[in-house]
């Protein structure tokens, strides 16, 4: 008895192990925070007698789906360079958890549900711009990193994508105010990705990854730049209450978010140090889902 016992537990191990790891190759957490967002647009563009939970909980699965094998595909073509950078080489494809092979047919798997999902209970337009987000994260952003921090504005598309996706689902169509909550994610990208960039600068270099703007320095210039796409979040977090699609409350809301972000960015124009960068860096995860709930607690009744 004690045999078996010793048994399925190092079955139970073995399952939970390639659970985690097959959990880690669709970045999990991330595509968790991509779902949120467009759940967010969703519950915002509805605007229907009753709630449209089809619609609803076919965005938030098959987006989650097309988010984790967009990280997937991500990890497949960077195994390599993976392995050079500490932030990256416990992944399971340089620890070789899983193997190449598996890992191609379970991210076509995980893409074909997702965008099926998305034809199935949303509409043809999400579905379509689905599929371009995806394209664009993996054989644009993806390969431009290694050119320059061009790829930062190209990722910044897809990044972006969310609540654009949640939005046509509920509505079927792009409006000005589809391109509002577009455009706050989408200047919201460039202070994150910076922040993150400079961070790990380090093990960037060593992946020949080149996302820092002004040459790829940890200057002031970079700074500077961050500090004004953040000012930019100010005036862009107020749009949503001033076209009616939120209340005052909301605007309020961003804005005192909107200063106390920007507030970061004077830090590390003083003193350029890591320790800043890494503050705005958490700054920018705190900055966004905190607006996106206070658009939707006032767009309540």
């Amino acid at each position: 008895m004690r045999t078996v016992g010793v048994t399925d537990h190092s079955i139970m191990d073995v399952l939970i192990g390639r659970l985690k790891a097959y959990s880690d190759l669709l970045k999990f957490r991330l595509s968790a925070l991509v779902t949120f967002s467009a759940v967010f647009g969703y519950i915002l563009g509805d605007r229907g007698a009753s709630f449209g939970w089809s619609g609803f909980l076919g965005l938030a699965l098959g987006g989650f789906l097309i988010s984790g094998a967009s990280g997937a595909a991500n990890e497949i073509m960077e195994r390599d360079l993976d392995k050079l950078m500490k932030r990256t080489q416990n992944r399971p494809l340089p620890l070789q958890i899983i193997s190449l092979k598996e890992a191609y047919w379970f991210t076509t798997m995980v893409a074909i549900i997702g965008v099926s999902l998305l034809w199935i209970f949303t509409n043809p337009l999400t579905t379509w711009l689905g599929i371009l987000s995806m394209v664009l994260y993996v054989f644009a952003y993806t390969p431009l990193k290694k050119v320059g921090p061009i790829a930062v504005f190209v990722g910044a598309i897809p990044g972006a994508m969310p609540p654009l996706l949640g939005w046509t689902a509920a509505t079927g169509q792009i409006t000005y105010e589809a391109l509002i909550i577009f455009g706050i994610q989408f200047i919201w990208q460039f202070p994150h990705f910076w922040a993150i960039a400079w961070v790990s600068d380090e093990d960037y270099k060593k992946a020949g990854f080149k996302l820092l703007p002004s040459g790829g320095g940890q200057d002031l210039n970079t700074a500077i730049q961050i500090m004004i796409y953040t000012l930019f979040l100010l005036p862009l977090g107020l749009l949503p209450s001033y076209f009616g699609l939120t209340g005052l409350n909301s605007g309020i809301v961003a804005t005192i978010c909107g200063v106390l972000f920007l507030a970061q960015t004077f830090s590390l124009m003083r003193d350029c140090s890591r320790k800043s960068a890494l503050k705005i860096m958490f700054g920018s995860f705190l900055y966004l889902p905190i607006v996106q709930i206070a658009y939707l607690l006032d767009k309540l009744p």
